[in-house]
């Protein structure tokens, strides 16, 4: 399944959700910028708030591969898909680097969080939180999400996106209470592939995406 952009993919979700949520108590919570242009479709919808969970994922030198993701809070995930043997060696190989990574991606996160207007995690509290982005791959943005949301009460996890791979819907029916994917790809071939148009905002675009959220209320 293609979409003409994340625009109309959001579009899609959203008349999916809005039957049973338009009058819910709801927080629709993007992981990314263009999961924003997704989440913005749904919370214009609902009319509720739009929030977006910061993080960045760490690669292995030369593997291709993500080993986990740090997020707003400085917590580190591992990637689910490596094994305890793995993790280890890894962290024992590239030790420096890694720790290195990390306190970079952390810095980041916290320049930009000097913008405003990201999350609030007193917000969620006793929502229904619908996790929104624009495709669920290998990276590890799925656990960093989980495990920022761990301390906060919320009613439920409602997970949204337009496509994902087989291992990350497997992953989230655990841990969500329900799924809306509206394409689950065996052969995934990174989330561009799946637009024709992939032109995404600044990060000072998309704080005004969730600043201004109440104004699009449709």
């Amino acid at each position: 399944m293609y979409f003409e952009d994340r625009a109309q993919a959001g579009r899609l979700l959203a008349a999916q959700l809005v039957d049973k949520y338009r009058y819910e108590n709801c927080a629709v919570v993007a992981l990314s910028d263009g999961g924003v242009l997704v989440g913005e479709q749904i919370a214009a919808e609902l009319h509720c708030m739009l929030m977006m969970i910061m993080s960045e994922d760490i690669e292995i030198p030369g593997e291709g591969m993500n080993f986990g993701g740090v997020s707003q809070n400085g917590h580190f995930t591992y990637n689910s898909e490596l094994s305890s043997g793995e993790i280890e060696g890894y962290t024992s190989e590239f030790h420096g680097y890694l720790n290195e990574q990390k306190r970079e991606a952390f810095q980041r996160i916290n320049r930009l969080l000097g913008d405003g207007g990201i999350i609030d995690l007193d917000l969620l509290r006793d929502r229904v939180v619908i996790l929104v982005t624009d495709g669920f791959g290998d990276d590890a943005s799925i656990g960093v999400a989980l495990d920022f949301l761990k301390p906060v009460r919320i009613q439920s996890l409602v997970v949204a996106a337009p496509v994902a791979t087989v291992d990350a819907v497997d992953r989230m029916h655990v841990a969500a209470d329900e799924l809306h994917i509206l394409d689950v790809k065996t052969n995934y071939l990174g989330v561009d592939h799946y637009y024709d148009n992939n032109d995404l905002p600044s990060h000072e675009e998309t704080i005004a995406y969730i600043n201004e959220i109440i104004l699009k209320w449709r």
